[in-house]
């Protein structure tokens, strides 16, 4: 039967057949050979908003790691096949040969089990507490406390060789599937106090501001990708080539930005007012936004994150200059956009989501998501022709207009006289849009950690069901746009 059955095998499919033996004999403790074109680089990593996010059920996937992989396969001709685990698991899958490296915003640790890359990052490790609790400001402060890090983290190890030094400190291990599920955790006062990544904070401050940063533990830590130390030696090689001309190139500085360059924008209490919008006056909404999201196929948590910004959800609003409404439309844009009542919430909404789209449709297909998301946004705001005016400064000034991370520099020229001077669109005040998107992107990421994705075939699934409880949940991270695959510029 077996032979019959492999004779039905083309060479591709024998091949194919060939391939995964391959990999499972490799995760029977050999090591992975190294990918040629049509093959995958396997990559562990853990979930996290700095690692890997998404990608179920057709979601994109993302993370500052998940892109740093992407980029490094597109060098080697490759695939990708991200293997997700718990981080205190990825050491020993790694050890057993389950990948060619890890990825998962690791600091190399003292062992000859692994190597590690060249670093590419640092962070380091700060001790937190719920703002109603007092401060810790020193080491002192720990005698006879318990203090909790993530399961198999650095800071875990970091507080096991306190220990030694602290009279009765207790450390814990938290099984957290992500790193800010110990920070809500901590807000909800089920934690006293936690030892945590700085760049897992700050983030986290968005999504939980009455967490009270406190004393940073050690010095910087690098963060590098692991390899096993009997693993392909060529992978290794290309990797610290990789990382090398990374450094070099402003690929490193745009996945900066684009994870972590908009989080400093809102004090504590814009965002305690916004989350306490959430629930109060979102609900109210709720249904206007999905439906907006059907209609345009955008986030409605995006939409809902612009809207906010516009008016804080307030359909009556109105402005001086006279937009009005809960997506602040111009009467000419209304009218453009056939809007009977600018302060009907539901006509505004879906309004304000076409317009988006419109304003999408004149930026260039050459500009990359999300890039492009976040241009149209700033359009939003300063109007598309000072936008496009925009776009024509950054090539003379030799600035990219596809990358948002760039033109953020380049609209605020629009309000100096030696370049609004030369425009036919004249001044606009094109600093206010980089804020207002800014704002935007931060305001959106809190909805995702808040809010479950709108998908209507699984909710009316989920209401047949014997509960019709909400089983997924509200993703911490991620871009939760409906994105092309991004494209980021080859390193190098």
């Amino acid at each position: 039967m077996i032979a019959r059955l492999t004779a039905r095998f083309t060479h591709g499919g024998r091949l194919a057949l060939l391939g995964l033996a391959a990999l499972v004999l490799a995760g029977c403790g050999r090591p992975l050979p190294f990918p040629t074109p049509g093959q995958e680089l396997v990559v562990l990593t853990h979930p996290g908003p700095l690692t890997y996010e998404g990608g179920a059920e057709g979601e994109e996937a993302s993370g500052l790691e998940h892109d740093l992989v992407q980029l490094f396969a597109a060098e080697l001709g490759v695939g990708v096949r991200f293997v997700v685990v718990p981080r205190h698991e990825i050491r020993e899958r790694l050890a057993r040969h389950e990948g060619h490296l890890a990825a998962g915003w690791l600091t190399p640790a003292p062992d000859t089990q692994f190597k590690y890359s060249n670093p590419y990052f640092t962070s380091t490790d700060v001790l937190v507490r719920h703002e109603a609790a007092l401060p810790i400001r020193n080491l002192e402060s720990l005698e006879g406390q318990t203090v909790v890090a993530s399961k198999g983290s650095r800071q875990y190890r970091a507080l096991q060789e306190l220990q030694g030094k602290i009279p009765g400190l207790k450390i814990e291990a938290y099984p957290s599937e992500t790193p800010l599920d110990l920070l809500e955790a901590l807000a909800r006062r089920q934690v006293e106090i936690a030892l945590v990544d700085r760049a897992i904070l700050d983030m986290g401050l968005n999504f939980y501001p009455m967490l009270q940063p406190g004393l940073e533990i050690g010095t910087a830590h690098p963060i590098a990708w692991l390899f096993p130390a009997d693993g392909n030696p060529e992978v290794f090689d290309r990797a610290q080539s990789f990382i090398a001309k990374l450094i070099q190139s402003p690929n490193l500085t745009y996945l900066r930005d684009r994870y972590l360059g908009h989080l400093e924008r809102l004090r504590q209490m814009d965002v305690v007012t916004f989350i306490n919008r959430i629930s109060a006056l979102l609900p109210k909404y709720r249904a206007f936004f999905k439906q907006a999201q059907l209609e345009s196929e955008i986030d409605w948590r995006l939409l809902a994150a612009l809207s906010y910004q516009e008016s804080h959800w307030d359909p009556l609003n109105t402005s001086p200059t006279g937009v009005r409404g809960m997506m602040m439309l111009t009467e000419e844009t209304a009218d453009r956009l056939k809007v009977s009542n600018r302060l009907d919430p539901e006509e505004s909404i879906l309004a304000g989501a076409r317009y988006v789209n419109l304003l999408k449709s004149y930026i260039p297909e050459s500009t990359p998501e999300p890039d492009r998301t976040w241009q149209a946004l700033a359009a939003y705001n300063v109007g598309p022709g000072h936008f496009n005016a925009a776009r024509s400064i950054a090539k003379q000034v030799g600035a990219d207009p596809d990358s948002w991370f760039e033109m953020k520099k380049v609209l605020p020229l629009l309000s100096r006289p030696e370049y609004y001077s030369r425009l036919k669109s004249g001044r606009a005040r094109g600093g206010e849009a980089v804020v207002m998107v800014e704002n935007i992107r931060m305001f959106y990421d809190i909805l995702l950690r808040h809010e479950l994705p709108y998908r209507p075939l699984e909710d009316i699934q989920e209401g047949m069901g014997d509960s019709g409880e909400q089983k997924r949940k509200a993703s911490p991270g991620g871009t939760g746009l409906k994105l092309s695959k991004k494209e980021i510029r080859p390193a190098g």
